[in-house]
């Protein structure tokens, strides 16, 4: 029996309903592959690359050659790991030039991620974001080529120096720690205790282990760093720079947790702050 038209009229009706919300739905909804790409993705300034800026020049035992894009040195190795936590191969990293203030002042950024022996400090954690830290500075001993301190390997072979440090500093708290106060001269500041080791009036000086490779490299022609004591306590915790508010900060700080909680810190720490440049732990 035939059906009647008000029944046709109807079911035509629902099937036509029934297309509208399909081809609505496939035109809403993404596929499963795009959804994952998009959720996946980092909000970086340059789509699929990650750009890591540093400052010009740059210096050994940080990067080596001045070259941020060979991954060799300190820093260099340590954000190519970052960048590979974060599912970027050495090829998507776009690196950049900065200088020291013009990183950590407030106001926009034409990069990511930002490594140039940044102190965290509250202070500027006002201007920018940071990383958990990837480094505490050591104390480390800085003497003078044909001075006896120079070929110290030990705590007590340093005893046995004159050892000159600024008061008032981690320096001198550590210093006081491992020597003891009998033969140590305390200046007023750490360009006081560079012009007495200069003059030697002094055969060593403790300074933290970045500045003791400035004092060595800049101001000192015949100075070298024999050592640094193993307790980092009291040192200044460097970290990664990010814009303000950034979207990566969370995963920039996850990727270093990581690569701690791996060792791989310390193993790049041991290579190129230790071994690379000859700088032994006391004993």
């Amino acid at each position: 029996m035939p059906f009647a038209p008000s029944f046709r009229r109807a079911a035509a009706a629902t099937a036509a309903a029934a297309a509208i919300a399909l081809t609505l739905a496939a035109c809403s909804a993404p596929s499963t592959e795009t959804a994952t790409s998009d959720d996946s993705a980092l909000q970086t300034v340059t789509e699929g690359k990650l750009t890591i800026a540093t400052g010009e020049p740059n210096y050994e035992p940080w990067f080596v050659d001045d070259d941020p894009s060979n991954g060799e040195g300190f820093e260099g190795a340590v954000a190519v790991a970052v960048a590979e936590e974060l599912g970027y191969a050495a090829d998507d990293i776009v690196w950049v030039r900065t200088t020291f203030d013009g990183a950590i002042a407030p106001g926009p950024k034409d990069w990511d991620i930002n490594l140039q022996q940044f102190s965290i400090t509250d202070e500027r954690k006002n201007a920018v974001d940071f990383s958990s830290p990837y480094y505490t500075t050591t104390q480390a001993v800085v003497a003078v080529g044909d001075s006896s301190a120079a070929s110290a390997t030990t705590i007590d072979e340093l005893k046995e120096a004159t050892v000159g440090v600024a008061s008032g500093t981690t320096s001198y708290t550590v210093a006081k720690a491992q020597l003891g106060e009998a033969n140590l001269s305390v200046f007023n500041s750490v360009d006081d205790v560079v012009l007495a080791l200069k003059g030697g009036q002094i055969d060593a000086m403790i300074t933290d282990l970045p500045g003791a490779f400035y004092v060595v490299g800049a101001q000192l022609d015949d100075g070298v760093v024999t050592g640094q004591f193993p307790d980092a306590d009291g040192g200044d915790d460097f970290g990664i720079v990010l814009p303000k508010d950034s979207a990566l900060t969370a995963d920039v700080t996850a990727a270093v947790d990581a690569l701690r909680e791996a060792g791989t810190l310390d193993e790049l720490q041991q290579t190129w702050l230790s071994d690379a440049v000859d700088v032994p732990v006391l004993k």
